[in-house]
């Protein structure tokens, strides 16, 4: 049995379309090989049997042989067992492709997406990547699976041929002849189709990255009213997406009605010859049977050939889809020699002056909230051009993944997935129940648990959509702390919370996090209260810092941004002083 997913699913060929769909062929060419060998026995055999008929008619009916007819019956048979056993392990190899194919996709498709991070939402909308594990795995999987019955279409035409030119000249170049003719004719629609595939996916994908930002954003648009406005514009583009498979399934109901009628004039065209033939005395009447049985059964292969073209263009469209995301860089690339991080120092940001030093509990303080995540990001090196160091090594001469060991960032956009909660909030099973629990009631999160039937045991829907918007922002504090990185980067860790669990959150982090560095980025006054310094940050650059309640007393701007105060409001007060 094939173990699924892949240990390794390899380095994919992103050039091209062609050269990726040729790259997922390879990595799967043993199954690949079983598939079409047992699709050549499968259709082969079914080749033979209007020949095994025609010789039982005549050397066994016409000629009143019954040893003869016997015979041929028993041959028959045995084709027939052969072929039953063929069709089956041809299914289980054409699963198999399927399979191995899509999830090949789906983990490199996966790779590459925790690679880029932060990198893929800026050059790809959400819903082309969504496209790729909704639907384009499934038409590369049906390429691998209907190779192998390709294979068997061209072989058995080949025998079918040397069968019909050994029986008779004439009509043996009507079918070699005839065949390719008709492959021919349908080709022409290939193209066209091809074309409005492509416009198809590009659309729905535009649809699913729509209807994923008007569910990220449904509280919002309800707050202001904006759902009628989003549900018309949902509507015009599930409209437009309508319009594009409309034009895709009439060129594939041409595509499909072509496939019935071209093979039904040629069978009628094989058995009006052979009929003429036969009525002349240059067939049997085995022999015309034998013709039928041919023409009918050549409509099969036709067909599988034609619907192998079609998944082609399908699989090509779908490899474009992926290979636009395999093709996209990291705007964070690790050097040609990195250098290790020392397992402790001082978080130290040359550029905004930004020191968090060893062991201490720092919080950074902006007038500009909209800043955080730019200073986030550059004290995470989710940032290009930053120039931070750690314990004296500058993050960027490091590689990403140990900046990452050493160093979590966890901000406003972290999400919950679906699972087990105890797994969500502790992924590698590295703590203890006791571990567990400590960081539940650090994060202030005791509620949640007991609210929930199972505790850790519970299932966590998808985005953990049964949860509050603050229950979620404390579990993703609860799988921060279990995290335990050297530094731990906390962006806004209670915006979503109420002022009794702010209070309960800022008294137990300190503790919880003793002597590991620690920065969050707030201005919440019940936080700040708690650390052991609080730099103030005015346009990019440090300009106070010091214990929360002295910067108070001494600098009028941080009082003024930590108490949301005006400087009218601030006046006036000195006024009543």
């Amino acid at each position: 049995m094939k173990q699924l997913p892949l240990a390794d699913p390899g380095v994919p060929d992103d050039r091209s379309p062609a050269r990726y769909l040729l790259w997922v062929a390879r990595g799967q060419a043993r199954t690949l090989a079983g598939g079409m060998t047992f699709g050549i026995l499968w259709m082969t055999a079914q080749a033979f049997i209007p020949a095994i008929l025609g010789l039982a008619i005549d050397q066994g009916v016409a000629a009143r042989d019954g040893d003869k007819l016997l015979q041929w019956t028993g041959v028959l048979f045995a084709v027939g067992v052969l072929q039953a056993f063929a069709g089956i392990m041809r299914h289980r190899f054409a699963v198999t492709n399927w399979l191995t194919s899509a999830y090949r996709t789906v983990q490199v498709v996966t790779r590459k997406t925790a690679d880029l991070g932060a990198t893929l939402p800026k050059h790809l909308a959400t819903g082309e990547v969504v496209s790729v594990g909704a639907s384009d795995l499934a038409y590369i999987g049906t390429l691998m699976e209907v190779s192998a019955r390709a294979a068997g279409a061209v072989v058995a035409f080949g025998v079918v041929a040397a069968i019909l030119l050994s029986s008779s000249t004439a009509l043996g170049l009507v079918v070699l002849i005839g065949v390719p003719v008709m492959l021919f004719a349908l080709g022409p629609m290939l193209r066209p189709l091809h074309r409005r595939q492509f416009a198809q996916r590009e659309a729905v994908g535009e649809l699913n990255s729509l209807g994923s930002d008007i569910v990220a954003g449904l509280r919002v648009l309800r707050g202001i009213g904006g759902e009628e406005s989003f549900s018309r514009r949902y509507r015009s583009e599930s409209q437009r997406v309508r319009y594009a498979g409309v034009r895709v399934a009439r060129i594939q109901s041409v595509l499909d009605a072509a496939q019935v009628l071209l093979p039904g004039i040629f069978v009628v065209l094989v058995v009006g010859l052979g009929a003429h033939f036969a009525l002349r005395g240059d067939l049997s009447a085995g022999s015309l049977v034998a013709f039928y049985g041919y023409a009918t059964f050549l409509v099969l292969p036709l067909r599988t050939v034609t619907e192998f073209a079609n998944q082609l263009m399908r699989g090509l469209v779908a490899g474009r889809r992926v290979i636009r995301v395999l093709s996209l860089d990291s705007d964070i690339v690790d050097p040609a020699q990195p250098v290790q991080l020392p397992s402790q120092g001082d978080l130290v940001d040359p550029v905004s002056g930004i020191r968090a030093r060893d062991g201490l509990l720092t919080a950074i303080v902006t007038a500009e909230p909209d800043a955080y995540g730019a200073l986030a990001d550059r004290l995470g090196r989710y940032d290009e051009a930053s120039e931070v160091r750690y314990g004296g090594v500058t993050l960027a001469s490091a590689t990403r993944a140990d900046v990452r060991r050493r160093i979590l960032v966890s901000d406003t956009g972290s999400q919950l997935f679906t699972g087990n909660l105890r797994t969500e909030l502790d992924p590698d099973g590295r703590w203890s129940d006791e571990d567990v629990l400590a960081a539940i009631r650090t994060a202030s999160a005791d509620d949640v648990l007991v609210a929930l039937a199972d505790g850790l045991n519970s299932e966590v829907e998808e985005k953990g959509r049964s949860f509050s918007g603050g229950q979620r922002q404390r579990l993703v504090l609860v799988r921060a702390l279990l995290a335990d990185p050297s530094v731990l980067v906390l962006v806004e860790p209670t915006s979503a919370v109420d002022a009794h669990t702010e209070a309960r959150i800022a008294d137990r982090l300190h503790e919880h996090r003793a002597g590991r560095t620690t920065v969050v980025l707030t201005g919440s006054p019940l936080l700040l209260d708690q650390v052991d310094e609080v730099q103030f940050v005015v346009a990019g650059r440090v300009v106070a810092a010091g214990r929360h309640r002295d910067l108070l007393a001494s600098e009028p701007r941080y009082r003024r941004t930590v108490t949301r105060q005006t400087e009218d409001e601030e006046l006036t007060e000195g006024v009543r002083r």
